[in-house]
């Protein structure tokens, strides 16, 4: 995704009058010149930029709904409305503990990596990379934990 792409589909929320779609995007344009100013990058936002603070937006909607008082249907609706379209735009992580313990595995067994606890540093090093923006990374976490001895 690329900040180009989502500063369109504003543009054209804008032009349709849906006012929710356009503050929604509004505020992931927002976020993603923030992550940009941030990171130094304001005039060259990558495209790992931008999924890593879609998949961020997406994290803080998911908690505002799970925070949200039953009782507020309203809102908890308008919550649940925000995350359709951040999940339009947002990278879909991958979320099976088999598949991530499948690649871990396969990316140790080519490093020739032992799957002691000792070396639980070299590994997270060489798995981070490649899962960061592709997986849920508590998942990865927790399936590195269950395969160290």
């Amino acid at each position: 995704m690329t900040l180009e792409i989502l500063q369109a589909e504003m543009i054209s929320a804008m032009k349709a009058k849906d006012k929710l779609r356009k503050d929604t995007l509004s505020s992931l344009v927002s976020a993603v010149k923030k992550a940009g100013i941030d990171n130094k990058c304001r005039d060259n936002i990558s495209e790992t930029l931008v999924d890593t603070t879609l998949i961020k937006e997406q994290k803080t909607m998911q908690e505002m709904i799970d925070t949200c008082p039953a009782e507020r249907t309203d809102t908890l609706a308008e919550y649940q409305k925000k995350m359709e379209i951040i999940k339009e735009f947002a990278p879909q992580l991958i979320t099976d503990p088999e598949e991530i313990k499948i690649k871990v595995l396969a990316l140790l067994l080519d490093a020739s990596i032992d799957l002691e606890k000792k070396n639980r540093g070299t590994i997270m090093k060489l798995v981070v990379p490649e899962f960061k923006g592709k997986a849920d990374m508590s998942i990865v976490n927790r399936v590195i934990t269950e395969i160290l001895v």
